[in-house]
C-alpha cells in the first residue's frame, strides 16, 4: 500500500509540474524571451536610426560644401564677365590702381584669401596685392581647365612653399602643431605645414589674344567661420537630446585643420588626429564611415567621407557627428523601466495563475490514470462520473467517448493495416518506375539548360564587342574632323581602319544571330544556299586555322531556299565543326551546293564533306539519336539530333555517307522556295 501511495503521489506531482509549467512558462520564460528579442530589435533599430541621422547630416554637409564650390565658381565667372572688369582688362594696363582695387574689392566681398590673373605662360598678370614670388605653381587642373575655356572649382593641397609664393601670411595661417591623440596612427611628424585650399578658376582672353585665367582661393586650414557655418546648417533644429551636441570637422589627411570639437578650456581640437581605424577605412579604402567612433576624448555617432582634390586623390575628410553618451543613457533608462515593469507584472500575476491551476489538478489526475490504464492494454477503462460541467468536465466526457471509439476502431484498423501494406507495395513499384523516368528527363533538361547558357554567354560577348566598336568609329570621325585638310594624307589608313571595324561589326552581327536565333526567328526569306555558307565560314574560321584545314567551295545551285537563316546556319556550323573534329591532323573540307530533286520535289542540296577517319555502319545508324556522341568529353550528343529536327521541320532531310579511312559526307536537302 505504501508503494502504491508513493506511485500515486508521484503521478500527482508530475501532473502539477506540467500544469504549473503550462501556467508559468509563458510568463517566466516565453515572455522574457520575447521581451529580450523585442529589446534587441529595438536597440538595433535605435542604433540604425542614429546612424541614419548622422548619414543625413553628412549629406547636408556634403551638399553645403558642393554648393560653396559652385557658388565660388559662379561668383568668379560673374566677376570675370562683368562690364567693369572687361573694361579694365581691355585697357591692358594691369598696373593700374583701379584694376588692383577691383580685385581687392572682389576678394573682400567673396572672402577670397587670394585673387590674381595668370596667362597661358604661367606669368602673373595682375593680383589684388603684390605676390611674394615671381613665379607660382600654375599646373593645377583647374587652371589648365580655365585656360582651355572651361571654369572649374576644386579643393587642393598646397605645400608650404606654394602658399608662401602667394603670401607668407597664408603659410603661417596653414601651420598647425600636431596634438598627440588617443587611437591615432603612429607618426613622427610634429607639425602640419600644408594647407587645404578651395580654389576656383575662370577663363579670360587678354587684349593681345592670349588665353588667361582669373584664379581665386580660400584657405580652409583654421577657417573656423567655414566649419561653424557647416555645423550650424547641419544641426540647426536637429532635435538632439539634452547633453548631446553636433560637431563638424575638415581634415587634411588625418589631421583636424578646422573643427568645432572641443579639446579643453574652450580650445578647439585643431591639430588632433583621427583614429587609425577611420583613417584606414576612409583615406586608404575610400569608404564612407558611418557609426560609432572615438573623437579626441569621447565617443561620437560619426560620419566621415573622403575629400578628393582636383587630381582625384583622397587628401582629407569631411566629418559630422554628435555625442553618443546621451543616447546610451536614454537607452539604459528605457531598459531599466521595462525591467521594473516586467517584475511588477510577474509579482501580480503568478499567484493568480497558481490559484487557477489547483482547480485543474484533480480532474486531470483522474484522466491521467485512465489514460495510463488504456496504454497498458485495458481498452475498457473509463474516467467515471464527472461532477464539474466546466471545460475540464467536458474534456473528461469527450475522453470517455473517445475511448469508446478507440475500442471500436481498433479492430477496423487492424483490417485496414493489411490492405494498406498491399497498396504500399504497389505504390512503391510505381514510384521506382517514375523515379527512373524522372532521372532520364532531368538529364535532358540539364543538357538543354547548359546549351541555353552557352547561347546567352555568346550573345552577351557579341553585344559587349559592339559597344567599343561604336565608340572607336565615333572617335575616328572626330579625329578626321580635328585633322581637317591634313586627313587627306592619311586617307588610306583611315579607309583600312573603317574596313576592319566594319568587318568586326559584321562578324559580331553574324555571331549574335547564331547565338540568339529566337531574336531573328519568326520570319523566312528567299536566299541562295551559297550565301548562307559564306556567312557561316567566319564563325568557324578559328577552328580551321588551328587544324590546318583546306576549304574547297563548289557553288552550282541556281534555286533559292526559304529556311530561317539562323536555323540553317546552326545546322551548317554543327556539321562543319564535326568535320573539323574528324580531321585532327588537318585535311580538306569540301562545301558544295547544287540543285537536286528528292521524292519528286525540287530543291537544293548542301554537302559538307571531310577527309577524316570516317564512320562504321553501326555509328552511322546512331549519329542522329539524341545524346549519342563519339566525343565523350567534348560533345553533348544533341547537335545532329537538333540539326535533323530543324531540317525536317522545314520539310527537308539530312543524309550521311561515310567509309572508314576515306571520310564522311553529310547532305542537307531543302525544298525550293515557292
Amino acid at each position: 500500500m505504501f508503494d502504491g501511495a508513493m506511485l500515486a503521489s508521484g503521478k500527482r506531482l508530475s501532473v502539477r509540474a506540467r500544469l504549473l509549467a503550462i501556467a508559468l512558462v509563458p510568463m517566466l520564460v516565453i515572455l522574457p524571451l520575447l521581451l529580450g528579442i523585442s529589446i534587441y530589435r529595438w536597440n538595433a533599430k535605435f542604433d540604425a536610426i542614429t546612424v541614419s541621422k548622422v548619414n543625413d547630416d553628412l549629406t547636408i554637409a556634403h551638399q553645403y560644401l558642393a554648393r560653396i564650390l559652385q557658388n565660388t565658381e559662379d561668383q568668379l565667372v560673374a566677376m570675370a564677365e562683368s562690364a567693369r572688369f572687361q573694361d579694365l582688362l581691355v585697357k591692358g594696363d594691369y598696373t593700374d590702381g583701379n584694376f588692383a582695387e577691383l580685385l581687392k574689392e572682389t576678394a573682400r566681398k567673396h572672402v577670397f584669401d587670394f585673387l590674381y590673373v595668370i596667362d597661358d605662360g604661367g606669368h602673373v598678370v595682375a593680383s589684388e596685392y603684390p605676390m611674394a614670388a615671381v613665379s607660382i605653381r600654375w599646373d593645377w587642373p583647374i587652371v589648365v581647365s580655365a585656360l582651355r575655356g572651361q571654369p572649374k572649382t576644386d579643393i587642393d593641397v598646397f605645400e608650404p612653399g606654394e602658399l608662401a609664393a602667394i603670401s607668407p601670411g597664408l603659410a603661417r595661417r596653414a601651420r598647425i602643431d600636431l596634438v598627440k591623440t588617443t587611437g591615432s596612427a603612429d607618426t613622427d611628424r610634429a607639425v602640419e605645414t600644408r594647407g587645404l585650399v578651395l580654389q576656383s578658376a575662370g577663363p579670360l582672353t587678354l587684349p593681345d589674344g592670349r588665353k588667361a585665367a582669373l584664379i581665386g582661393g580660400m584657405l580652409l586650414s583654421q577657417n573656423l567661420a567655414f566649419v561653424d557655418t557647416i555645423n550650424d546648417l547641419t544641426f540647426s533644429g536637429a532635435g538632439l537630446p539634452d547633453g548631446s551636441k553636433g560637431t563638424a570637422t575638415l581634415f587634411l589627411g588625418d589631421v583636424r585643420i578646422s573643427t568645432n570639437v572641443g579639446l579643453f578650456k574652450g580650445k578647439r581640437a585643431i591639430g588632433t588626429r583621427v583614429s587609425a581605424a577611420v583613417k584606414d577605412a576612409v583615406l586608404e579604402q575610400g569608404r564612407t564611415w558611418l557609426g560609432s567612433a572615438f573623437v579626441v576624448d569621447d565617443w561620437y555617432i560619426s560620419a566621415y567621407e573622403p575629400i578628393l582634390d582636383s587630381f582625384d586623390r583622397r587628401v582629407g575628410m569631411l566629418y559630422v557627428g554628435f555625442l553618443q553618451r546621451p543616447f546610451t543613457d536614454a537607452k539604459f533608462q528605457t531598459l531599466l523601466t521595462i525591467a521594473a515593469a516586467f517584475v511588477l507584472a510577474v509579482a501580480a500575476t503568478v499567484p493568480l495563475f497558481l490559484t487557477w491551476a489547483r482547480s485543474v489538478f484533480k480532474p486531470l489526475e483522474r484522466m491521467t490514470g485512465t489514460i495510463a490504464r488504456v496504454e497498458s492494454g485495458d481498452l475498457a477503462a473509463r474516467t467515471g462520473p464527472i461532477r464539474n460541467k466546466d471545460e475540464i468536465g467536458q474534456v473528461a466526457l469527450h475522453l470517455n467517448h473517445l475511448l469508446d471509439l478507440v475500442q471500436d476502431r481498433d479492430a477496423e484498423l487492424r483490417r485496414w493495416n493489411e490492405e494498406l501494406n498491399q497498396r504500399v507495395e504497389e505504390r512503391a513499384l510505381k514510384l521506382q518506375q517514375t523515379a527512373a523516368q524522372l532521372e532520364t528527363t532531368t538529364k535532358q533538361l540539364v543538357m538543354s539548360e547548359k546549351l541555353a547558357a552557352i547561347g546567352e554567354i555568346t550573345a552577351g560577348v557579341a553585344h559587349e564587342i559592339n559597344n567599343p566598336i561604336a565608340v572607336m568609329q565615333g572617335n575616328l570621325e572626330v579625329i578626321r574632323d580635328l585633322m581637317g585638310p591634313n586627313a587627306e594624307s592619311a586617307r588610306t589608313e583611315f579607309r583600312l581602319i573603317d574596313e576592319q571595324m566594319n568587318r568586326i561589326s559584321e562578324m559580331v552581327t553574324k555571331l549574335l544571330r547564331f547565338a540568339k536565333p529566337q531574336e531573328y526567328a519568326g520570319y523566312t526569306e528567299h536566299y541562295a544556299a551559297a550565301n548562307i555558307v559564306t556567312d557561316t565560314l567566319p564563325l568557324v574560321q578559328h577552328l580551321l586555322r588551328k587544324k590546318t584545314i583546306q576549304v574547297e567551295r563548289e557553288d552550282r545551285a541556281s534555286r533559292t531556299i526559304m529556311m530561317n537563316r539562323t536555323e540553317l546556319q546552326q545546322v551548317l556550323v554543327n556539321l562543319i565543326v564535326n568535320a573539323i573534329h574528324a580531321m585532327p591532323q588537318g585535311g580538306r573540307l569540301t562545301l558544295r551546293t547544287c540543285d537536286r530533286d528528292f521524292d519528286q520535289r525540287k530543291g537544293v542540296a548542301i554537302e559538307v564533306a571531310d577527309t577524316g577517319a570516317g564512320m562504321t555502319s553501326e555509328v552511322m545508324q546512331k549519329v542522329f539519336d539524341p545524346f549519342f556522341t563519339t566525343k565523350s568529353r567534348e560533345g553533348t550528343g544533341l547537335g545532329l539530333s537538333i540539326s535533323q529536327m530543324l531540317t525536317t521541320r522545314q520539310g527537308g532531310n539530312i543524309a550521311v555517307e561515310s567509309e572508314l579511312g576515306k571520310g564522311t559526307t553529310f547532305t542537307v536537302w531543302l525544298p525550293e522556295a515557292g
